[in-house]
């Protein structure tokens, strides 16, 4: 009961991606496929970094 895991539609990815890091899980441990809305958001919240402000440099 301790360590209780929600998968559902209402899941923020975000959030998710922070509470791994938060845990200790590892960046690749993301369960979302590649290329996916998702895995981008997971990886935000796991790095902290909003994509808007840290894809500016992969423009031009």
């Amino acid at each position: 009961m301790a360590q209780t895991r929600h998968l559902n539609s209402h899941s923020d990815p975000v959030e998710e991606g922070a509470q791994a890091r938060i845990h200790g899980r590892p960046k690749d441990a993301c369960p979302y496929p590649h290329n996916s809305e998702e895995r981008a958001s997971w990886l935000e919240g796991y790095d902290g970094t909003p994509r808007d402000n840290a894809s500016d440099w992969h423009l031009g």
